[in-house]
């Protein structure tokens, strides 16, 4: 990977890598596009380790750094809002709220986590099902951890005890150097039995060892008794613990690994922990030891008895532990699919029992999964909507059938799992039977996976057989709508909606009056007010955003109206207001119009980046231009984008800040009635980690004339003067606010458009602009300069869009209307202007840019 960005393509998803020269490993020189070339040779045997396993990050963004300076660590857990939506992920009940944890279930998902700067993956020993249900565990692990005085060879010594009684309950455990000081044990479970037992017994097996070899092994954690001895960290079990998993990258000085290994290599006095290259080239020669911990394990049920060792077996113990059968088909049968045999009788129905003929495919998870959707004439006509899932068919009933149209959304009932081979299963079910009636294949054949959000959310295209009934490719969303703690995932209480969604259309400008507002499907509700140009999908609005946070305004000021009051002073910052909004889970940025824009500013929405506890506040999104002044200019070419895509591409082209100049709630105590002073020094008071592109608005301490003269030197706006013993009115303009500005500038409403001429001919030569009075559109002139070529390619289309016959203003000049084509009006824009006419128009305004942050009602005349 030469140079610093490349697009890439890994398993049909594209996207961005970034910084590819940047040093991770400062030590050994490792780069980022060294990190991102070992993730995706490993992936063959990490993804088997790590699917389908909430996966915790360790992010060092900035390289692991060295001994004298080391480098900023994040532990992340929650997925940010700005995520690709095809990252699988499950959404995970904590006691307080719910994250969303990625599944590393596919090689596209490992290359963005790398991109990130997750060097260090960790997961539990559960996996979670389709429906996103945590089931039990399938694998049991032993941390060998060294104390001070005991390094690798006596961490090789306990792992070959633990082995000992391991093997005598029928567990092959398999090794692996962690990567870091010792060694993991990883054991495979028939996932029978819940993490508390598996955890039990593996606090027995601890114990034994310390019984039995107290001057080696210890399992009590304090690290006063772990001094020449090995800790055998049974915890690991627990089911809220984590471990990092095989093949994972370490954020040690040097890239080491943890290295699945086998017992001949623990045996060789040699033995050290391995880098990636190392761990490269094995898996080029096919060497994977890990493999054997997929292997279907056995029951096991954990020593009750707290009886000595017997010496004669390598000083292992066994107790009453044993080995046991689990399932009646020998731990063949899959646990997710329980439900589905429980309701069925095998001698009494035509339907399949395995998926012998239906292997999952190797890339499930992927990209192309199979599903089939049959008709089904049972009691009542339905149709059984199934999408393939991690080796099991995810099922849904529709009532009502398959939508054939966007218009109106559909029920669905999501049912139990079913095994692979119902995919061409046709038959009928005898009546007496669970489902008795006819089944046909009403189409089946390939979908692609735009989102999983397990037992929340899917989005997915349908591409069907020739002659099928989808009639060939469909783009479907599933929205679970039951959230009541009777309706189980999986169940027939679990209620969805089914959405046909329109995939030429999806995201593409609509003729309407105001911005359409995006679904979090990806569908956009009608309403009535133009969209922006070059907008390709409007920011989503907030359905829980509290309107009392709306922000305060400003009025317009001089230096004259200061006299007599206490004020602060602060830079006016030349961007868009944002409410932030934050809980403990993420950051939401809300617009002065009630827009969620968040997804367009994703660096400023990094919840490490603000105080942890709740709050509210008020700031301002700035771009700063190559003179290091806020050009809001540039901050228009990130206001129009929302595509995950085209974000990341601006973003690096042009960076954001947010300047937080106010504080309206702390902990859920809601600080607008007391004074500014006090709001401001609480502001202060909230931890500000560094190294973030938020800032705290700084309070200028200067008389008024000094702030003016450099505030105008330095080529910015103006500034802000505030009463300090004013409060925030939401929603309001006051005069506790003013602002002092140089430049004169005015949003306007466009409601028409003259032709150019010369170069300009086919396209937009000015347009004609109002301000709304006493319910009507004033004229206020025409603006024909400040645009870019590519602003008026945009415009002209637009205005298209928008066209109306009669004038929207309550008069226009004559010379003005000759040649006019009128728009409906509900795009609101700004301009500069020298000063306002004796008629009340603008005089000499020159085009500043799209509002996109505002609405028809927000526009005011500013002064004149």
């Amino acid at each position: 990977m030469a140079g610093s960005r490349e697009r890439v393509r890994v398993q049909g998803r594209e996207l961005v890598v970034t910084n590819l020269d940047k040093v991770m490993y400062p030590e050994t020189g490792t780069t980022k596009a060294d990190v991102l070339a070992y993730y995706a040779a490993v992936a063959p045997v990490l993804i088997p380790a790590a699917a389908n396993r909430p996966a915790t990050r360790k992010r060092w963004v900035n390289g692991v750094g060295t001994a004298e300076a080391p480098g900023q660590m994040f532990f992340q857990k929650n997925l940010e809002d700005s995520t690709p939506g095809w990252i699988p992920r499950a959404s995970i009940r904590h006691k307080e709220r719910s994250n969303q944890y990625p599944l590393v279930n596919d090689a596209a998902t490992l290359t963005w986590l790398a991109q990130m700067g997750s060097l260090e993956i960790h997961v539990p020993q559960w996996r979670v099902d389709p429906h996103g249900n945590p089931m039990f565990p399938d694998r049991l692990v032993l941390d060998l951890d060294p104390g001070e005085g005991a390094g690798l060879a006596e961490c090789v010594e306990v792992a070959q005890l633990a082995r000992a009684i391991l093997k005598d309950v029928g567990l092959d455990p398999v090794p692996v150097t962690s990567g870091s000081k010792g060694i993991h044990l990883y054991a495979g479970l028939d996932g029978t039995q819940s993490s508390d037992q598996i955890s039990d017994f593996a606090h027995e097996l601890a114990r034994a060892l310390e019984a039995d070899h107290p001057g080696l092994a210890v399992s009590d954690m304090k690290k006063t008794l772990r001094t020449g001895k090995v800790l055998v960290d049974w915890s690991q079990n627990n089911a809220a613990k984590t471990t990092i998993v095989p093949y994972s990258l370490r954020g040690r000085l040097k890239p080491t690994v943890a290295a699945p290994r086998t017992w001949r290599e623990l045996a060789s006095p040699a033995l050290k922990q391995l880098e990636y290259r190392e761990i490269m080239r094995r898996v080029k020669d096919g060497k994977d030891p890990f493999a054997a911990v997929s292997a279907h394990g056995v029951h096991v049920q954990g020593p009750s008895n707290g009886g000595g060792a017997d010496s004669s077996k390598s000083g292992g113990r066994s107790g009453n532990t044993k080995a046991g059968g689990g399932a009646a088909d020998g731990g063949h049968a899959d646990p997710r699919l329980e439900k589905y045999r429980s309701m069925r009788d095998p001698e009494g129905t035509p339907e399949p029992f395995s998926a012998d003929r239906h292997r999952a495919d190797p890339n499930a998870g992927t990209i192309r999964e199979r599903f089939v959707i049959q008709e089904h004439h049972a009691s009542r006509l339905h149709f059984d909507f199934r999408l393939e899932r991690d080796g099991v068919l995810v099922s849904w009933a529709l009532p009502k059938g398959v939508p054939v149209s966007g218009a109106q959304n559909h029920l669905a009932v999501q049912t139990e799992d079913h095994p692979m081979d119902y995919l061409d299963f046709e038959g009928t079910i005898p009546k007496g039977q669970y489902g008795a009636g006819t089944v046909t294949v009403w189409d089946h054949g390939y979908y692609e996976c735009d989102k999983w959000i397990a037992g929340k959310e899917v989005i997915a295209t349908l591409t069907g057989a020739d002659g099928g009934g989808l009639g060939g490719t469909k783009r479907f969303a599933l929205i679970r709508t039951s959230r009541d703690s009777d309706a189980p995932q999986g169940t027939e209480q679990s209620q969805w909606l089914i959405h046909l969604m329109d995939r030429k259309a999806h995201g593409a400008p609509a003729k309407q009056a105001v911005p359409a507002r995006k679904e979090q499907d990806g569908t956009q509700q009608a309403s009535t007010a133009p969209r922006p140009p070059a907008q390709t999908a409007a920011p989503s609005a907030a359905p829980d955003f509290v309107p009392d946070f709306s922000p305060m305004l400003a009025g317009a000021g001089t230096a004259a109206d200061l006299r007599g009051l206490d004020w602060q002073f602060e830079l006016k910052w030349d961007g868009i207001r944002a409410i932030i909004i934050g809980d403990e889970d993420r950051i939401r940025l809300i617009s002065r119009n009630g827009n969620d824009v968040s997804a367009s500013y994703p660096e400023l929405t990094d919840r490490k980046c603000w105080p942890e506890q709740s709050f509210t506040a008020d700031g301002e999104i700035v771009a700063v231009g190559p003179s290091g002044r806020p050009d809001f200019g540039l901050l228009q070419t990130r206001m129009k984008l929302t595509k995950a895509a085209d974000v990341a591409k601006a973003r690096a082209a042009t960076p954001v800040r947010l300047m937080v100049f106010d504080l309206l709630s702390d902990g859920g105590e809601d600080l607008r009635r007391m004074p500014l002073r006090k709001r401001r020094a609480r502001l202060d008071e909230l931890g500000w980690p560094a190294g973030c592109p938020v800032h705290l608005s700084e309070v200028l301490d200067h008389e008024v004339e000094d702030l003016l003269a450099s505030a105008r030197e330095l080529g910015l706006e103006g500034i802000m003067a505030k009463r300090i013993d004013g409060r925030y009115v939401s929603g309001e303009r006051s005069k506790s606010w003013l602002k002092l500005k140089f430049e004169r500038t005015q949003e306007v409403l466009v409601g028409g458009w003259r032709p150019g001429k010369g170069s300009r001919q086919g396209s937009v030569g000015s347009l004609l602009v109002g301000i709304p009075e006493g319910g009507k559109l004033r004229y206020v002139g025409r603006v024909g300069s400040g645009f870019s070529d590519r602003e008026l390619n945009e415009l002209r289309l637009q205005m298209d869009s928008l066209s109306r016959k009669t004038s929207p203003f309550t008069e226009v000049p004559a010379a003005d209307a000759s040649d006019a084509h009128w728009v409906t009006p509900g795009l609101v824009g700004e301009v500069t202007f020298g000063d306002w006419t004796g008629a009340g128009k603008l005089r000499h305004p020159v085009w500043r840019g799209w509002r996109l942050d505002k609405n028809a009602d927000d526009v005011v005349a500013e002064s004149g």
